[in-house]
């Protein structure tokens, strides 16, 4: 055994240099730099097997060798310095000391770690003992720790830890990283991804990621842009450019990472889904995790679409959680994504983009619903064609969509377009209308009266109600089919028949009739399939090629009428040449017409003149009698002021005669104090009287008597009647006159007042 044990310790290498070689004759032989030194102590057989027991073990093997090369380094140092003398001893002392510090601090286990690097920390050993499935230690054992070190100075004793050092994890702007755990709860056998740990911190905690109950394998959970600290022994992450994570030596787990990265690259999932307003697109999501739909749904319903409540909008299956949440089914989904960026895990979730429902103007969509539940048919009990239901049911919808742009899932249904605008339908060979339905239809051969043969070409203009539309669609499938298998053959049928009572120059002649007769009879036909007939329009009937017979008779006709229009002809030259005769006439009438003209222009001249001198006497008569008006008006206002005046003063007088008497004595004096004769004589001679009275009367009093007795002829009494009647002019004059002097006395007694008022205050303030 001893043998065996020297063969084993022959040599052992040490980092300082330093080794011990173990010949066969048990020498033991040190080296430093080039100098040698033999040390031959016993070796005896129990020391081998101390050896032997201790380089079995690689840690202690590890350890031992290094301290023992350490012990031998020192014990030749020490003979060198009492040999060389002080200053190599100070040399050497230093040396020693630089090396202690060195040994010391890799003892106590100092480690720096940079700031863009982090520490993964792997327990060798622990009093708590080793983990059994797990692979991170969440108590102390040994094995990796869920805790990593950032950057700084750390002391972790190599004896106890080993530290990994590893990057930080940065994912580019506009990328998706993905998760993939490698400790944690197995996933239910149900489940395609791990559920997401909040308390994980976006997976930077993984004692957080692991007491919550995460699961191992790929996760629903996605990292976006930004640099993280992941502890790689329990997370590998996968970028575009990079998959992140701390080598074990397992090759299989590699390459399941490694196919993970191929198949996200398939489906361009380390960039989020853009989906923009030019490309009219729209995105169909299949989603591969959650239950299965039951087998008679191929479509699952649309869930967690509310925004209003948070715990179960997904925001278009962004969150996978709550989509999970709000009863979501794995499969192809009801729910399309619009125009917008969306970060989905393409692991949980893939979209397929497909273009948008464009219905244009004058068109209706027919949508046939192949999801949801059995509806209530809205076609009435008449309609036995099939049932209309209502939107969100399976089956046709009694509503179409208007024109526009819809975003519908085309694998939840399909939409038929049904034209709005006037259908045209050709009965002729080698032409179609605009919408092409017509390309299978040709002309209708007929079978006349009279044994020809025509084929008869014809057009039929029809409109869909976009009411009646799903009815039509119900009914026929779509347009095409209607008019190939229904509207084909009702035409054709119809115009044979009529084609059977008529002959061939009827139904040239006659083709008018025929086309409005049609177009009344058949439009109730077309009511009857839910079709508005507009109009039919008939063609010239046409035979085939090697039959000729109706070209003779076209011939005919053709012949008969080239003489009615020859005839036409002559008619109307005739005519022309009276009307060449009537051209010459006025051709010479125009010749004179400048003198006829000028004489014209000189008889409205004059009449115009006289015109002229009959409104100005006109204007001269007016103006003479307004002014006689107007002198009249004046002379009987002023008489009729004057009347009202004296009117007052004889009022005033007490009668009339009181009025007169008053004149007269005016006058009187006027005239006695004009020729100034003595009122009393100044000699009164008085005559005795019968009666033994004055009898004798002086002149004033003679005179007064004479003047009012007999020469005036005045005849006073009190009877006079005042209140004659007057004319209504003179009485309408009279009352505005009245009214007029009524309103001035008012204003100057309101000026009075006024002026009054405004004196008074001065008048007490002088009192004062």
């Amino acid at each position: 055994m001893s043998n065996a044990v020297i063969a084993f310790l022959k040599k052992i290498i040490i980092k300082q240099r330093v080794y011990i070689e173990i010949p066969n004759n048990v020498i033991y032989k040190t080296r430093i730099g080039n100098a040698n030194a033999i040390i031959t102590p016993p070796l005896k057989s129990y020391y081998l097997l101390i050896f032997y027991i201790i380089f079995k073990i690689p840690l202690i093997k590890k350890y031992f060798t290094m301290f023992a090369g350490y012990f031998y380094f020192l014990s030749n140092i020490i003979n060198i310095m009492i040999k060389g003398g002080f200053l190599m001893f100070l040399i050497i002392k230093i040396a020693l000391i630089i090396v202690a510090i060195i040994l010391l601090l890799w003892i106590i286990g100092l480690k720096i770690i940079p700031n863009n690097k982090i520490g993964i920390v792997e327990k060798w050993w622990s009093p708590k003992g080793s983990l059994n499935e797990q692979i991170i230690a969440l108590h102390g054992e040994a094995g990796y720790q869920p805790e990593v070190l950032r950057g700084g100075i750390h002391f972790r004793t190599p004896l106890m830890y080993k530290i990994h050092i590893a990057p930080l994890v940065t994912i580019p702007q506009g990328q998706i990283g993905y998760v993939f755990a490698r400790d944690g709860i197995p996933m239910a056998p149900t489940q395609t991804l791990g559920k997401i740990i909040p308390e994980s911190d976006n997976f930077q905690n993984v004692r957080g990621f692991l007491t919550n109950g995460g699961q191992k394998g790929p996760q629903r959970g996605i990292i976006r842009e930004g640099t993280y600290a992941f502890n790689l022994a329990q997370f590998m992450i996968i970028t575009e450019d990079k998959t992140y994570y701390l080598p074990m030596g397992n090759r299989s787990e590699e390459s399941t990472i490694n196919k993970m990265a191929e198949l996200l690259k398939s489906r361009n999932g380390f960039t989020p889904i853009v989906i923009k307003g030019t490309d009219d697109k729209v995105g169909i999501v299949t989603v591969h995790d959650g239950p299965s739909l039951n087998q008679n749904d191929i479509i699952a319903p649309t869930v967690g679409d509310d925004v209003s409540n948070p715990e179960t909008y997904h925001n278009n299956f962004q969150d996978p959680e709550k989509f999970l949440k709000a009863g979501g089914f794995r499969g192809r989904q009801y729910q399309v994504l619009v125009e917008g960026t969306y970060f989905i895990n393409r692991l949980f979730a893939t979209v397929e983009l497909i273009d948008k429902i464009v219905i244009p103007v004058g068109n209706v969509g027919v949508v046939v619903s192949y999801i949801g539940s059995k509806g209530i048919d809205s076609s009435g009990e008449d309609y036995k064609h099939g049932e209309l239901v209502e939107k969100g049911f399976r089956g046709v919808w009694r509503d179409p969509l208007m024109p526009g742009k819809y975003a519908f899932n085309t694998y939840a249904g399909h939409i038929l377009m049904v034209p709005t605008t006037n259908i045209i339908l050709k009965w002729i060979s080698n032409q179609s209308g605009t919408h092409k339905y017509d390309e299978n239809l040709k002309e209708v051969s007929l079978i006349t009266k009279d044994a020809f043969e025509p084929s008869l070409p014809l057009s039929v203009v029809m409109h869909i109600d976009y009411k009646k539309a799903p009815l039509v669609i119900q009914r026929f499938g779509d347009i095409k089919m209607l008019v190939d298998q229904t509207l084909d053959p009702m035409v054709s049928a119809y115009f044979k028949n009529i084609g059977q009572t008529k002959t061939l120059i009827d139904l040239i002649q006659q083709r008018s009739e025929i086309q409005n007769m049609a177009s009344k009879e058949m439009k109730e036909k077309f009511e009857h399939y839910n079709l508005e007939l507009e109009e039919v329009l008939i063609g010239t009937p046409s035979s085939s090629p090697n039959d000729n017979k109706i070209e003779l008779i076209l011939t005919q006709l053709r012949d008969r009428q080239i003489a009615v229009e020859q005839i036409e002809t002559f008619t109307r030259q005739q005519k022309a040449a009276e009307k060449a005769k009537e051209l010459k006439e006025a051709e010479a009438r125009s010749a004179q017409q400048t003198f006829l003209t000028e004489s014209e222009i000189n008889i409205q001249i004059e009449g115009n003149k006289g015109k002229a001198e009959y409104q100005r006497s006109l204007q001269e008569a007016a103006k003479i009698k307004a002014l006689a008006e107007a002198e009249a008006e004046k002379e009987a206002r002023i008489g009729i002021g004057k009347a009202i005046a004296v009117s007052e003063q004889v009022k005033s007088y007490g009668g009339p005669q009181y009025q007169v008497t008053q004149d007269i004595m005016d006058k009187f004096t006027k005239a006695i104090e004009t020729s100034k004769i003595d009122i009393v004589p100044k000699t009164v001679i008085s005559m005795g009287g019968a009666e033994g009275g004055n009898s004798a009367a002086n002149a004033f009093e003679m005179l007064l008597t004479l003047l009012i007795g007999d020469k005036l002829g005045v005849k006073l009494s009190t009877d006079m009647n005042l209140n004659k009647e007057e004319s209504e002019r003179v009485k309408k004059i009279k009352e505005a006159i009245l009214k007029s002097i009524e309103e001035s006395n008012k204003e100057k007694e309101e000026l009075v007042k006024e002026t009054q008022d405004q004196a008074a205050p001065a008048k007490e303030k002088e009192d004062k």
